[in-house]
């Protein structure tokens, strides 16, 4: 029951560390809650079990999905507890419903050009792998908060050797190069224990949050880079016609 309870408050921060407002606790009720969509939300409720000997409790509200897409996802969340129970699976869970939900609205779009007689265009992942070396290395996608451009990469690393190897060849990108920050976190599993590190760049307390992500999610010989550009604003003076003017703004990054 203690573990139960310390892996709860463990898998709590980390849920907000990692969508920040997008999860929401009622601090009266205990309700958990983050909206996938505008229309689809889903709410967690954690329960003395969980996670040791079953999922918290959970509700979808999600009007837009059928009865037998929510099957799909119910049945999604029982396959997790029986290959990952005794694990925390909220992230998990949250990945799952996101993924029906953009199922769902790709099928959508494919079907409605279908009808107007548009050919579907292959959509490209916004998520890349290649092979260096002998490193697996996968970007993800480039995501925009506020005034920062964010990207992650993530590698397979057994030994210090292959974490220097992924970051040197990281490096060789002068646009990673060059980003304001480069975050990193790994765990290596070794046969008396786990090596394991983190290095903010100059980002405070911001690399001890990811590695503690890896501790909570319990992921081993894995480690994780976050690329950060802050957005510079050029503002240059641009004459229309009759001597009016108006300021253009172009970003760099």
């Amino acid at each position: 029951m203690t573990d139960n309870i310390a892996q709860q408050a463990e898998e709590m921060e980390a849920l907000k560390s990692i969508f920040e407002d997008r999860w929401q606790v009622d601090s009266t009720t205990g309700l958990c809650s983050i909206d996938i969509t505008k229309q689809v939300k889903l709410y967690i409720t954690l329960v003395p079990e969980y996670p040791s000997n079953s999922l918290p409790n959970y509700e979808l509200l999600a009007p837009e999905l059928i009865a037998d897409e929510r099957q799909h996802i119910e049945d999604e969340f029982q396959n997790l507890f029986e290959s990952h129970g005794g694990e925390p699976l909220i992230y998990q869970m949250i990945m799952i419903v996101e993924e029906a939900v953009r199922n769902k609205e790709d099928a959508k779009h494919n079907s409605k050009n279908k009808s107007e007689g548009i050919e579907p265009v292959e959509k490209k992942s916004e998520v890349f792998s290649l092979s260096v070396n002998h490193l697996m290395i996968t970007h993800g996608p480039i995501i925009t908060d506020r005034k920062s451009v964010f990207q992650g990469h993530t590698c397979v690393v057994k030994s210090k050797e292959d974490v220097r190897l992924f970051m040197n060849t990281l490096l060789e990108n002068k646009k990673i190069a060059n980003a304001t920050h480069n975050i990193t976190a790994f765990r290596i599993s070794i046969p008396n224990g786990m090596i394991q590190d983190c290095n903010d760049d100059g980002e405070t307390k911001a690399s001890g949050r990811l590695l503690e992500m890896l501790q909570n999610m319990k992921l081993e010989n894995v480690m994780v880079v976050v690329s950060r550009w802050y957005i510079y604003l050029d503002l240059k003076l641009w004459k229309y016609p009759q001597n009016r003017s108006f300021v253009g703004m172009e970003v760099y990054i």
